[in-house]
């Protein structure tokens, strides 16, 4: 196997002599390089080439499929990108449907955030199904669908389009989307490994209960988020009759779901969650 060359004259490997009179050390003999290993024989090679343990949730049909994460990654990015694009030329050029392609990027961005920050900050719940394309509920899907179609329909009434929506309003919807997605990111990100997309029932050994960043001034971020993500978006669209459903749909769900997941939180950790309860609001409108 070809080696880098080294030289055993006395002078460096330009021929020349340093300042002080001694020879130039012989770089080309004691500077090291990814070349300067036989790849057959090295044990650094094979480290980092040793095969992948056989894991058929990968394959497929798996929970964590590469291929359809693959796919699902690429057609967020896509979606996104041509979204981003369009809505910009639409806005330049006064066409009032870029209200369909900026909602459509909000909601690949957010997809794309749910894997992301469970991939960077929660890899044992990482599920091909993390992205929640597909398994967010048939309320989850028609609200959006719903939301498509008011965009649609309000398209060809230009005065309901118009009504209450005034560059103020639209600039407050983007403001709140970019406001509850970070919440929500920064949330998971927080909690780790206890953040899991589907309340849990029973405690992990390495379960603790989060008081710190977020948590410390919110008691349920992640819901806190999205729920003033969701409103955004029909804000920053001008949904009007969607942006009343949205806000009485998702104060039901987040009210009925926090109180039965307080009620599990309470069984695992008793007065001290009490406590955290007691100081810390949840942020969505009488939830208390």
């Amino acid at each position: 196997m070809p080696r880098q060359s080294t030289s055993s004259s006395a002078v460096g490997g330009n021929g020349h002599a340093d300042a002080t009179g001694q020879p130039a050390p012989d770089t080309a003999k004691h500077e090291k390089d990814d070349y300067d290993f036989d790849f057959d024989t090295d044990p650094r090679h094979h480290a980092r080439n040793k095969p992948v343990a056989y894991d058929p949730s990968l394959l497929p049909n798996g929970s964590r499929s590469l291929s359809s994460i693959g796919a699902q990654s690429f057609c967020l990015g896509f979606t996104l990108a041509f979204c981003l694009c369009a809505t910009a030329w639409l806005v330049l050029d006064g066409n009032p449907i870029w209200r369909l392609t900026a909602f459509f990027a909000c909601l690949s961005l957010f997809h794309f955030l749910e894997y992301y920050t469970t991939a960077r900050y929660n890899l044992p719940a990482l599920r091909a199904s993390s992205f929640l394309l597909f398994s967010n509920g048939r309320a989850y899907n028609a609200a959006h669908a719903l939301a498509t179609i008011e965009i649609v329909v309000s398209n060809f009434l230009p005065t309901y389009q118009a009504y209450l929506v005034h560059p103020f309003t639209i600039i407050a919807g983007l403001v709140l989307v970019f406001f509850g997605q970070t919440i929500r990111s920064v949330a998971m990100a927080q909690a780790g490994t206890n953040f899991n997309h589907t309340p849990v029932q029973t405690r992990k050994e390495d379960h603790v209960l989060v008081t710190k960043g977020m948590y410390n001034y919110l008691r349920h971020p992640s819901y806190f988020g999205f729920f003033w993500w969701a409103l955004g978006t029909q804000l920053l669209v001008g949904n009007k009759v969607c942006f009343i459903g949205y806000t009485l749909a998702l104060w039901k769900f987040f009210h009925s779901r926090i109180i039965a997941e307080e009620r599990t939180l309470v069984e695992f950790f008793g007065k001290d969650y009490e406590a955290f309860r007691k100081r810390t609001p949840t942020g969505i409108p009488l939830i208390r």
